[in-house]
């Protein structure tokens, strides 16, 4: 399908360092377009969420067991979309500051190029996205000034709007990443991709519970 008319917005929670979180982008930007619906990116903590939702278990990385599966399931998602994976070994998993760019990438008009160069520097190539020497790169690449991006995401004001993100999307009813909205029906998982396709071609148009 497709078209020049927009036909609504999907908003799209997500955390950099969740990997199914980057999955899901790999695909979800051509399933909007495809569609003529528009990418709202809206960047959470992923840990304050599940901490407001009463999920306080280990992170998958304290499992063992269900961290080798995790990785294999990875591997095969990996695989069927064609996209680089590679897991840096120093602060990986640290993505605030990452996280906080976006919302500078918001105000600039530009998400998805940010939430794409960030995701190619870090899963794509194996950066670690805790690193500032790594955010400025990409701030570069973007065409901004390192220093007022890494101002920025180090400032009170980005800490608050952060905060903020999180019990909104609480308040919505979100509790992990990657979810995509369109209005109040929700899909969480990069495993849940067919059935939002399903959803904007009009295949289902009410998934709701």
């Amino acid at each position: 399908m497709g078209g020049s008319e927009e036909r609504g917005e999907l908003d799209f929670y997500f955390d950099f360092t969740s990997p199914y979180a980057y999955l899901a982008h790999c695909r979800l930007p051509q399933l909007a377009d495809q569609y003529g619906y528009s990418v709202n990116y809206r960047p959470v903590d992923l840990a304050a969420l599940k901490a407001a939702a009463g999920n306080t278990g280990p992170a998958t990385v304290q499992m063992p067991l269900k961290l080798r599966y995790v990785m294999a399931d990875i591997g095969r998602w990996v695989q069927r979309y064609g996209v680089p994976f590679r897991v840096g070994r120093e602060s990986v998993f640290e993505s605030e500051l990452a996280n906080k760019g976006a919302f500078f990438a918001l105000d600039q008009g530009r998400a998805r190029d940010y939430v794409s160069a960030l995701w190619q520097a870090t899963y794509g190539a194996g950066g670690s996205m805790g690193s500032k020497d790594l955010m400025a790169e990409v701030a570069s690449r973007m065409g901004w000034s390192p220093d007022a991006f890494l101002d920025y995401v180090t400032s009170a004001a980005a800490t608050e709007r952060y905060r903020k993100a999180a019990s909104d999307a609480h308040e919505r009813g979100v509790f992990g990443v990657p979810t995509v909205m369109l209005g109040e029906q929700m899909w969480w998982g990069n495993d849940r991709l067919d059935f939002l396709e399903e959803c904007l071609s009009g295949a289902n148009a009410d998934q709701s519970i």
